[in-house]
C-alpha cells in the first residue's frame, strides 16, 4: 500500500509546521479588538502605580500591545533600559498615532517629576470614550441607513393598501353625484 505524502515533501520528512503551511495572519484576520491598546494602557498604569520603572513597565506590557503601538513601545523600552534620557527614548513614539499622546505625556513627566500613572489612566480613560462614541456614530448611521429601505418595501403596502381605497371610494362617491 502507497503512503499519502503531502506535496513539496518526501515520505523520509517528518510532519512539522512550517510557515509555508499555517495561513497568513493578513489573509484571514479578524477584526482588530479596539479595546486593546485602552486596556495595554491601564495595565501600564497599573504597573507604574505598582511601582516598576517605566522601562520594565513599558516592556511588560508591549506583549499585550497592538503591533504597530507595540513596536514603538519596544523601542522606547529598549531604550529607556539602556539609561537614554526620557525626552529621546520617548521620541521615537512621537511618530505613531497611538503612542503619541503617551510619549507626549511621558516627556512632560519626565520633565517635570509628575506621577506617569495618572496620565496613563487617563490617557485610557479617553481613548474608550473616543472608542464608545464611534462606536454609537456607527449605530446611528446604521439606523439611517436601514431606514431606506424600510421604507421602499413598506411604501407600496401603503399606497395600495392604505391611500388607493379613499382615492376609489372618493372617485366613486363624485361619480355617482355628477
Amino acid at each position: 500500500m502507497a503512503k499519502l505524502v503531502p506535496r513539496g515533501r518526501s515520505p523520509s520528512q517528518p510532519w512539522s509546521r512550517s510557515s509555508a503551511s499555517r495561513p497568513s495572519s493578513q489573509s484571514s484576520s479578524p477584526s482588530a479588538d479596539p479595546f486593546a491598546l485602552p486596556a495595554t494602557w491601564d495595565l501600564l498604569a497599573a504597573a507604574l502605580r505598582a511601582g516598576l520603572p517605566v522601562a520594565t513597565a513599558v516592556h511588560a506590557v508591549r506583549a499585550g500591545a497592538p503591533p504597530g503601538p507595540g513596536a514603538y513601545l519596544r523601542k522606547v523600552g529598549d531604550l529607556l533600559a539602556l539609561g537614554a534620557d526620557p525626552a529621546a527614548a520617548w521620541a521615537a513614539a512621537l511618530d505613531h498615532p497611538d503612542t503619541a499622546p503617551l510619549a507626549r505625556a511621558a516627556r512632560r513627566s519626565a520633565r517635570s517629576g509628575a506621577a506617569l500613572a495618572g496620565a496613563v489612566a487617563d490617557l485610557a480613560a479617553d481613548l474608550r470614550a473616543r472608542i464608545d462614541d464611534q462606536a454609537e456614530a456607527r449605530a446611528q448611521r446604521a439606523a439611517v441607513v436601514v431606514a431606506g429601505p424600510l421604507a421602499l418595501c413598506f411604501l407600496p403596502a401603503f399606497l395600495c393598501l392604505g391611500v388607493l381605497p379613499v382615492v376609489i371610494g372618493l372617485a366613486g362617491q363624485v361619480s355617482s353625484s355628477w
